[in-house]
């Protein structure tokens, strides 16, 4: 009966975590579906290419809880439960993966920064501290969204077995930081290219993929002075 509400539970897990915000709120707040523009990545960062803060403040917030929220309540009904420590582990991991392939959505989905310092935050806070301190250092210093985000995801489980050693986390937080290296592999080739773009500035490539306009704006029939 535990191994049965265990995988129930890693399966709801991936199932909120398939709750794609970016699409979610966009929708709602009437704009373009981010899967259409800019990077077409699913998350905060490719939102705010709309040009509504408020939209991406909130898919990063969203994004944050489907991985904190699922972790704090399995790691709440473990006792109750009969179930080992890694079950929360393991139930952050699948809400980090339904983000990366969300079941509603079919399957395209974002790179899971947000969704994965989530997870972090509901299995070791300092953990969590460590390893978004480390994104903020790299991106302060290299102006690099994506190489701040690769550097953070190898780190996370090197500060976890230097620092609290091996516990049932770890492979889970592990495979997490295999998992979002691997979602950004063409950032790596882009800035191993060199075309990547930094933080402040815009590339050419992306200025000329805006989001699709929702309305249109009727041309002048005529011109004043046109004879």
């Amino acid at each position: 009966m535990n191994l049965l509400w265990s995988a129930l539970a890693v399966v709801a897990g991936y199932l909120i975590g398939s709750l794609s915000f970016a699409v979610i709120i966009s929708r709602s707040m009437g704009l373009a579906d981010p899967r259409t523009y800019g990077s077409k990545n699913p998350g905060a960062t490719n939102v705010l290419r709309s040009g509504n803060k408020s939209a991406a403040v909130l898919t990063l917030v969203f994004d944050l809880l489907k991985g904190l929220l699922p972790v704090l309540a399995a790691a709440y009904y473990a006792p109750r439960l009969g179930w080992g420590e890694s079950v929360p582990a393991w139930v952050g991991l699948a809400a980090f993966i339904g983000h990366l392939a969300p079941v509603y959505f079919r399957f395209q989905g974002g790179k899971g920064v947000a969704t994965a310092a989530g997870v972090l935050l509901g299995l070791n806070p300092w953990l969590a501290v460590a390893t978004l301190a480390t994104w903020a250092i790299i991106a302060f210093f290299f102006r690099y969204v994506s190489l701040a985000s690769i550097v953070a995801a190898v780190f996370a489980p090197f500060y976890q077995l230097l620092i609290w050693g091996v516990d049932p986390a770890t492979l889970p937080i592990t495979v997490m930081g295999m998992l979002l290296v691997w979602r950004h592999f063409p950032n790596i080739q882009r800035l191993m290219a060199g075309t990547e773009s930094r933080l402040g500035r815009k590339p050419a490539a992306e200025a000329a993929a805006k989001p699709p306009a929702a309305h249109h704006t009727p041309h002048k029939a005529h011109k004043k002075g046109h004879s």
